[in-house]
C-alpha cells in the first residue's frame, strides 16, 4: 500500500457517498426522506408548473423501461389522460419511485426528482447533510494552496451542491471549483475521467481522485489519475488484495493527504 503523503497532486476529484459523507446519510436519511414524503409532496404540488417537468420525466422513463421489457418496474400512468383520476396518477408515481429508490437506480429522472425534493427539504431546514470534519480541514488547506477541488458523484449536480451548501459543517461550496455527475459518463468508465481531465485542464498525473469504490478507483487509474481509496466507518470492507497491493493507497480520513 502506498504512503498517502507521497501522492503528488495539484487538484482533487472527490466522490461523495462513503468518501466525504457517510453512506448511512444517503441510505438512512436522504432516500427515506423521498420515500416517506413523496406522496404528500406530489399532492401539494400537483398543479405547480415547477414540479410538472419532474413528473413528466418520470413518466417518460417509465415508458422507456416498458419498451425495454422491464415489466417488474411499476408503470407510471399517463399524466395527460383526463379520464384518469388524479389519485390514480399519483399512486402510480409513488409506486414507481419506491421501486426505483429501493433498487438504487442510477436514472436521471429519478435523480432529478430526488434532488428537487431534497432542495425543498434543505431550504425548509428539514434536511441537513453530514460532511466528515477532516474533509473540511482538507478543503480549507487545498483552497489556501490553490489546489482546486471538484466533485464527481452519481447524484445530480444540483443534489451535490445541496449537500455541500447545507452541511452540518456550514456552507462548503466556496471551497469547490466544480461538479460532475453521470452526464459525463459512468463512474466505472475510464473515458469519464478523461472527459473531466480535459474539461478542467488539470494533467491526469496531477489529478487526485478519492473514492470508496475500488472499481471507480481502477477506472480513474486507467486514465492516469493518482488515487486514494476511502475506507470510512460503515463502508463495505475492502478486499484483502486491495489492502495488500502497493498500487492502492487506502486512507481512513483526509488528514493523511495533508501537508
Amino acid at each position: 500500500m502506498t504512503d498517502p503523503s507521497k501522492l503528488p497532486y495539484a487538484a482533487v476529484l472527490l466522490d461523495i457517498e462513503g468518501t466525504t459523507t457517510p453512506i448511512s446519510f444517503v441510505h438512512e436519511v436522504l432516500f427515506p426522506y423521498v420515500q416517506n414524503h413523496a406522496r404528500a409532496f406530489i399532492e401539494a404540488r400537483w398543479d405547480d408548473p415547477a414540479c410538472r417537468p419532474y413528473l413528466t420525466n418520470l413518466q417518460a422513463q417509465s415508458e422507456a423501461d416498458q419498451h425495454q421489457g422491464l415489466q417488474d418496474i411499476p408503470r407510471v400512468a399517463d399524466l395527460d389522460d383526463a379520464t384518469l383520476p388524479t389519485s390514480t396518477k399519483i399512486n402510480s408515481l409513488v409506486a414507481n419511485l419506491e421501486y426505483q429508490i429501493c433498487h438504487d437506480r442510477k436514472i436521471k429522472a429519478l435523480k432529478d426528482f430526488q434532488g428537487y425534493m431534497w432542495e425543498v427539504g434543505y431550504r425548509s431546514g428539514e434536511l441537513k447533510s453530514i460532511v466528515y470534519p477532516d474533509v473540511v480541514d482538507a478543503l480549507k488547506q487545498w483552497k489556501s494552496l490553490g489546489k482546486p477541488v471538484y466533485i464527481y458523484s452519481s447524484g445530480s449536480v444540483p443534489a451535490q451542491k445541496l449537500i455541500f451548501a447545507y452541511s452540518d459543517q456550514g456552507d462548503l461550496t466556496p471551497y469547490l471549483a466544480g461538479y460532475y455527475d453521470t452526464a459525463v459518463g459512468s463512474k466505472l468508465a475510464t473515458a469519464s475521467y478523461r472527459t473531466i481531465q480535459q474539461t478542467t485542464g488539470v494533467p491526469a498525473k496531477e489529478f487526485l481522485f478519492i473514492s470508496d469504490n475500488v472499481k471507480e478507483i481502477d477506472a480513474a487509474r486507467a486514465a492516469g489519475f493518482p488515487t486514494a481509496v476511502a475506507q470510512r466507518p460503515g463502508n463495505a470492507p475492502l478486499p484483502a488484495t486491495v489492502a495488500a497491493d502497493p498500487i492502492y493507497t487506502v486512507i481512513s480520513d483526509f488528514h493523511a493527504l495533508l501537508d
